[in-house]
């Protein structure tokens, strides 16, 4: 059952940090972008890094600089994901890179979103302690994104981005530690 908005906010921010800190190592991600209008499929192989980032840390200090923030706010806690994608087209080169995650409240501050260079933010919540839901809109579309922890060493993830109120682009994941 969901939590109410009231105690998904009070735990929010112990509720990511135990999030992070689980999700915390090497990954081997196996995905598929659906393009809704054309039936297009890409398969992308990707190995990720996530390191979790305590408050105060170096990276966060970034972060809060990158955003704004006002000095006396903190981000809690945070992570830094790295990784390098393969994409199984014939053609495509792979892709490295790395995004930095800070939170505060129920609030995820990000150094890049997904479809753009700049800061950006998300609103999450948690369906119950290992499903975290995100949902972030910049530039004329919006994503949902649902992180699932499964046992250990699982993790399922899917994205729907959104352009004008209609959906475009489904993003299906299977995630193990490696």
């Amino acid at each position: 059952m969901p939590y109410s908005l009231d105690t998904a906010r009070i735990l929010a921010e112990p509720l990511v940090s135990s999030f992070f800190q689980t999700c915390e190592g090497d990954w081997r991600s196996k995905r598929r972008y659906y393009t809704l209008k054309n039936d297009d499929v890409q398969e992308v192989v990707s190995y990720i890094n996530i390191r979790f980032l305590p408050t105060g840390s170096a990276e966060l200090q970034e972060l809060h600089r990158l955003h704004e923030l006002p000095e006396r706010t903190q981000l809690v806690c945070g992570a830094q994901v790295t990784w390098e994608s393969n994409y199984m087209q014939a053609g495509k080169k792979s892709v490295n890179g790395s995004t930095l995650f800070g939170v505060r409240g129920s609030t995820l501050y990000r150094d890049r979103g997904f479809a753009t260079d700049k800061p950006v933010t998300a609103d999450f919540t948690f369906r119950e302690p290992r499903t975290m839901v995100l949902k972030t809109a910049y530039a004329g579309s919006s994503f949902e994104e649902e992180i699932k922890l499964i046992g250990d060493s699982t993790r399922t993830r899917q994205t729907i981005i959104s352009r004008a109120g209609e959906e475009i682009m489904i993003g299906q994941y299977l995630e193990q530690r490696c």
